[in-house]
């Protein structure tokens, strides 16, 4: 008897909702419609639309729904992966000790779910695939009414190979849903090559069959949404065989880079989108929109997850913005300090400007770590508007009655307890990208609204950008119309600082980052990549780009940079002394060596009681740019399947 028939074969299907968007039109929120079964055989275009209904909220996550703590497999913490995933990554860190995935311990699992090893979604769209010409005497057997139907098909089957692919390299391609008689049940993995092929070729059948389709009243995917994802795949790819060189992959790479540049190229052509530059802190007002973006002026999103509050809404904002977790279930923490060092100062420039380590130079502007505080001081706009400034937005929020005062309510200065489970930011740089100040949302508990934006524009820049530059074919235009403009867009001066506008004859020196790189990674990087990278750090923190960046990268051993958080001098002891418990100061009693423990250098170390790392040094091994297969499927009856290098189970 054939054992492994669970491995393809779907079990069951959920109901699910209509919640992505095109950015131009006006979204309808649909009601949920009742789950349409395979046995339907889709015969019209009713049954074409309500089976591929049961795919969007399968595959566009946003932040959720209801409680908003469902694990999106193999982070580390659960939530909305737009702000969980950095929680795997050098950006973030979260209370207690760290994660068995983060530590070299992690034993690869019996069952695929909690490696994302799954294939059911994946069956019900091939399933969709070979059947959705039976609708064609339906139309008039006229094919080209059922483009529309087939893009969104091939547009999720490129999401789920994508995702794949990042996580396991070499998988199974499946052009069909499987039966437990089928032979392909027992195939090996095909190689990363075949896999990358049939992903480009997936991805532009999409492209092809959303031909047109670039606003739809009804927010269904359109060609500009397959654009972009195809962008991201051939900048992953490129970028992937070009720094991992121990694939001997480097002359396939200029393909898939060159294929993300025409994606980019052809989206920005459209004209359908923008940066949103509206108000003092455009940036951080992004990602506060409630339900649909274009009533808001944003012209930036180009892809997003709404939701109603009624039909369905999620609890993102209220345990985001209490910073909670329960068991883990949620992401709770802060940024860390080698976050915070790279943004650069006002003028363009980092905070250190010469020198080597242990004698740098810094900026003159650079206010360093002595004060309160005083390291978010003269940065690159988007640090405050990503990082809370003591005395400022979130620091002042009362959640009881939605004030945000300082004379009112006064200064709360964030927890730093390793072991608080849910309050604390641990490092003392609490994010306040995607927290609202909003007392509505938060009251709304499961029914929140808060829009989750999965594709947008400033990331097509950023993706031109790179791809061109490793290309070698990157120009100061080229520069000017991508990470000049997001800079803008944050709020840089370029009049009074002309040295913040990025130029390729005057790139900025950064012996600090430089030496990271040096002594990090096994190849060198370039002024302009470095600065193409630190560009993409800072404007996609806490939106599910960091892993993916670092894996592409080749760059897993950054994690291997100390993990700190804020320098914790006397005048911050006197500030958690225990004296300070109302306002208009309001600072919990902190002790070192109980609940925070510091380095040499007085910077509070994450993890500090992990058993398995020393001094807040995390650790890394190159087989895990590689996620494990779970090791039932490799014991089963007539099974190919082989494990990924350095896992339980390889041979």
């Amino acid at each position: 008897m054939k054992k492994n028939i669970f491995r393809f074969i779907v079990i069951g299907a959920a109901s699910s909702l209509l919640l992505t968007q095109s950015c131009n039109d006006k979204f309808l929120q649909l009601s949920p419609e009742t789950d349409l079964s395979k046995d339907n055989s889709l015969y019209t275009e009713t049954e074409l639309t309500l089976y591929l209904n049961n795919l969007y909220n399968r595959y566009i996550l946003g932040h959720g729904t209801v409680w908003a703590d469902a694990k999106v497999n193999p982070n580390v913490v659960g939530g909305s992966h737009l702000l969980a995933s950095d929680f795997m990554t050098d950006n973030m860190v979260r209370y207690g000790n760290i994660s068995n995935i983060l530590d070299n311990t992690f034993i690869p699992p019996n069952g695929g779910a909690s490696v994302d090893w799954t294939w059911e979604n994946l069956r019900s769209v091939n399933y969709f695939i070979q059947n959705y010409t039976n609708a064609l005497p339906a139309v008039n057997n006229d094919i080209t009414r059922l483009n529309k139907y087939i893009g969104e098909a091939y547009f999720f089957k490129s999401m789920d190979y994508y995702r794949k692919l990042m996580l396991f390299g070499d998988v199974p391609w499946l052009s069909s849903d499987l039966n437990i008689d089928s032979e392909e049940l027992y195939k090996p993995r095909d190689k990363r090559t075949v896999v990358a092929d049939s992903l480009m070729k997936t991805i532009d059948l999409a492209i092809a069959g959303l031909e047109g389709v670039t606003g739809r009243p009804d927010g269904r995917i359109n060609q500009d949404m397959a654009l972009f994802l195809k962008a991201r795949i051939g900048l992953f790819e490129g970028s992937f065989r070009t720094y991992h060189n121990e694939l001997s992959l480097q002359s396939t790479a200029k393909s898939f880079l060159e294929a993300s540049v025409d994606a980019c190229e052809k989206i920005i052509a459209s004209g359908r989108y923008q940066l949103y530059a509206t108000g003092d802190s455009p940036y951080w007002k992004l990602f506060t929109f409630k339900k649909d973006p274009n009533s808001d002026g944003n012209k930036e999103a180009i892809l997003a997850r709404v939701y109603d509050g009624t039909v369905v809404g999620h609890a993102t904002q209220r345990y985001w913005d209490q910073n909670n977790s329960l068991s883990g279930a949620r992401p709770a923490g802060g940024a860390t300090r080698g976050l915070i060092d790279e943004y650069l100062c006002i003028d363009g420039k980092p905070i250190y400007t010469a020198g080597s380590a242990g004698n740098y130079t810094a900026n003159p502007l650079f206010k360093g770590y002595d004060g309160l505080w005083s390291e978010l001081e003269n940065r690159d706009p988007r640090l405050k508007q990503t990082i809370n400034y003591p005395g400022e937005n979130r620091s002042l929020f009362n959640r009881t009655d939605g004030t945000t005062s300082l004379e009112k309510n006064g200064i709360t200065y964030p927890r730093l307890s390793y072991n608080v489970s849910g309050g604390s930011t641990v490092t003392g740089y609490l994010p306040i990208k995607h927290w609202m100040g909003d007392r509505t949302e938060n009251e709304a508990t499961t029914n929140g609204q808060q829009t989750a934006i999965e594709f947008r524009y400033g990331e097509v820049l950023l993706m031109l950008a790179e791809a061109k530059a490793i290309l070698g074919t990157l120009t100061q235009n080229d520069l000017d119309r991508t990470i000049n403009l997001l800079r803008q867009r944050a709020g840089f001066d370029f009049a009074k600082y002309p040295s913040s506008k990025l130029e390729l004859g005057n790139l900025p020196a950064d012996p600090r980052l430089d030496e990271i790189y040096a002594t990090k990674l096994d190849y060198a990087v370039s002024p302009i990549i470095r600065e193409i990278r630190r560009e993409r750090r800072i404007e996609m923190v806490l939106e599910d780009r960091r892993y993916e960046d670092l894996m592409r990268w080749k760059a897993g051993n950054l994690m291997t940079v100390p993990l700190r958080g804020m320098k914790f001098t006397a005048e911050k002891g006197k500030l958690y002394d225990g004296s300070h418990t109302a306002k208009p100061i309001i600072a919990l009693k902190e002790e070192v060596n109980k609940d925070i423990f510091l380095d040499n250098n007085g910077f509070i170390i994450a993890y500090p009681r992990s058993a398995t790392i020393t001094n807040g040094v995390a650790l890394w091994a190159d087989y895990r740019y590689y996620w494990p297969l779970p090791l039932y499927d490799l014991t089963l009856d007539g099974n190919q399947l082989v494990q990924n290098p350095g896992w339980l189970g390889a041979k």
